[in-house]
């Protein structure tokens, strides 16, 4: 027997008691001719003591850092106890230990507080995943997935595997192919989601589905983002939108119970596509804090004529408004007192690249009620009340306010409002806040192609009102400047959103089940009768054999995870996660294959300089 408890595992009510551990060798500290050493496993770290009578064996066999040690010993009480750790009431005075295994020096401190950095301990990940924070962020995850599953099992969903060597239809982000060898010339694609899959078994009879399942896109990275990556994915029959969600914000109120012993029993809020962009300027967004958007000045094609307050800004012949195609203000509480210095980093970090914003006007609401701005020449202090009132600021606030193109603007001053939110402390991670984003569109128009795009997927239904304006006009963009006025501009889909503080956690939608509604979405994003049963004949051809109504969601899986733990990168969620450039550093992957593979492929590699 290896072992009789784990090293997290020994208390006080244990002395006395004999035990034999087997872990790695954390740390060795040498007092005269008694030797302390912290062994460690999955479940924790104990102490062990080495008296003068093993000093011998030691000096003869010494010990170093990851060392695999079996000791046996008796469990006895510590003089110095440690209350940082669970074990720290009791130590094991070692009778006789074996090592099982020896280590070379490892590259990097396996504790919390490391030395290594990033790319090291990617490389050496089967080290990394030593660590107790990595453990932690693991055990998060399964418990999780645990939380999960007990729910949807309760709630009677059935967890059904669907392929992962499938067709290609790129219609999102790019597929990662495989060659088939027994059919030279043709490809299997790794799956983007199991959409089509969930849609024909719902057309099955298996009316609630649900697989915590591996995707893939070949797209580029970032912290919340992985070439393969795990989402909760669900589907049900004879549902509509408030059955969905009423169930699955059911599902992440459990995680939060079961999981971080959170009762969160707050109403979910629900808020439109277009309110959040107008108050929050993106459909995402963190409403753990207020600092909204007001929109003192409208782009003139989506005017919306009963919230006009322009003629705040206007008649002063201040150019940098007058000649915008938006303004838009935000009141950072309590910042009146910012110095110019402050002000002008706030600026900058507006004028960078990725913002690319020129400049920004200030008005510092004063506790004494007065008003100081940096526009001071053109508006006087009535104008700059009637600006504060407008923005709903109070005496102590820094109104802050950007103006230049519609799409530019209204990302920057959302950006700005998180960036805020973050240095003012309002974002914190221990407060979690959901929201449900509706009423998306059903598409958005790409100006390169002059077409629609569906804005979430092609199999979304529109809103069960909009299906006539679908059926009955033809989605053909006739005049790309005004693509506006089309019928289609104003398709709303009937699909949701879950966010949770400020992420987007979730996505789904009730799908289109008739033939002819999905013919007609197909041919809006511009796919001919061909390319329609090319790329989806087995699912159309589904749908004329009774076709249930259905919709579902997929919950970032990752993201979730990482969001509960309070990182913002996915990558400590994840076991062999890839870096930035998709690869894994550790087994070296993607690589070269031999020239034989290619021979069995018939595929001939010509790479271009």
């Amino acid at each position: 027997m290896f072992r009789t408890h784990t090293c997290g595992e020994l208390r006080l009510t244990d002395v006395n008691k004999a035990t034999t551990l087997s872990g790695w060798v954390q740390t060795i500290r040498k007092f005269g001719s008694i030797t302390f050493v912290d062994l460690r496993d999955r479940y924790g770290i104990t102490q062990l003591l080495f008296s003068e009578t093993l000093n011998e064996k030691l000096e003869a066999s010494p010990l170093g850092r990851e060392f695999v040690l079996q000791v046996h010993g008796t469990v006895n009480e510590r003089s110095n106890k440690n209350n940082h750790m669970p074990t720290g009431e009791i130590e094991i005075l070692i009778n006789d230990f074996t090592v099982l295994n020896k280590s070379i020096t490892p590259p990097f401190t396996i504790q919390d507080d490391t030395d290594g950095g990033d790319d090291l301990r990617m490389k050496y990940r089967f080290l990394d995943l030593r660590r107790q924070a990595v453990r932690k962020n693991l055990e998060l995850r399964y418990a999780v997935g645990r939380s999960t599953r007990n729910y949807l099992h309760e709630q009677q969903f059935m967890d059904i595997e669907t392929p992962f060597l499938i067709k290609s239809t790129p219609e999102g982000a790019r597929d990662f192919v495989v060659p088939s060898r027994m059919n030279p010339g043709q490809f299997y694609a790794l799956p983007q989601s199991p959409q089509t899959f969930k849609q024909l078994l719902m057309v099955s009879g298996y009316d609630r589905y649900y697989q915590i399942v591996k995707c893939f896109r070949d797209e580029d990275l970032r912290s919340d983002r992985q070439p393969e990556f795990t989402q909760i994915d669900c589907e049900m029959t004879f549902v509509d939108q408030e059955d969905i969600l009423n169930m699955f914000e059911n599902l992440i109120k459990r995680i939060f119970k079961d999981v971080k012993n959170i009762d969160y029993n707050d109403l979910v809020e629900r808020m439109t596509w277009e309110n959040a962009m107008w108050t929050y300027g993106n459909d995402k967004p963190d409403i753990r804090f207020g600092m909204k958007l007001c929109n003192l000045k409208f782009p003139a094609h989506t005017f919306p004529a009963q919230n006009d307050i322009s003629n705040l800004i206007s008649g002063v012949d201040f150019k940098v408004f007058d000649e915008a195609e938006t303004v838009i203000a935000i009141a950072a509480p309590g910042c009146s007192e910012y110095t110019r210095k402050q002000t002008d980093e706030l600026t900058e970090w507006l004028k960078r690249p990725q913002i690319g914003m020129k400049g920004l006007v200030y008005i510092k609401c004063n506790t004494d009620g007065t008003f100081k701005s940096s526009v001071d020449k053109f508006y006087n202090e009535e104008k700059l009340k009637a600006i504060a009132d407008a923005v709903n600021a109070k005496a102590g606030d820094l109104i802050l306010i950007l103006a230049g193109a519609e799409e530019r603007t209204r990302k920057a001053t959302s950006e700005l409002r998180l960036h805020l939110g973050q240095q003012l402390g309002l974002r914190k991670i221990d407060e979690f806040k959901l929201l449900w984003v509706l009423d998306f569109p059903l598409f958005e128009y790409a100006e390169e192609d002059n077409r629609w795009v569906a804005r979430h997927h092609p199999f979304t239904s529109p809103k069960p009102s909009d299906i006539a304006t679908m059926i009955n006009n033809n989605p053909v963009i006739e005049n790309a400047a005004e693509y506006l006025k089309h019928p289609y501009a104003n398709i709303k889909a009937n699909a949701y959103d879950m966010v949770l503080n400020g992420n987007e956690i979730g996505g789904g939608s009730i799908r289109i089940f008739q033939k002819e509604l999905q013919q007609k979405m197909f041919a809006a994003l511009g796919m001919d009768e061909h390319e329609q049963q090319h790329k989806f004949g087995f699912l159309l051809g589904a749908f004329e054999y009774g076709a249930p109504p259905h919709g579902g969601i997929a919950f970032g899986f990752d993201r979730l995870c990482s969001i509960l733990g309070g990182s913002e990168s996915i990558r400590d969620f994840i076991a062999f996660p890839k870096n930035n450039s998709g690869r894994d550093v550790m087994i070296d992957a993607p690589s070269s294959i031999d020239e034989k593979q290619f021979e069995e492929l018939q595929i001939k590699l010509d790479l271009k300089d």
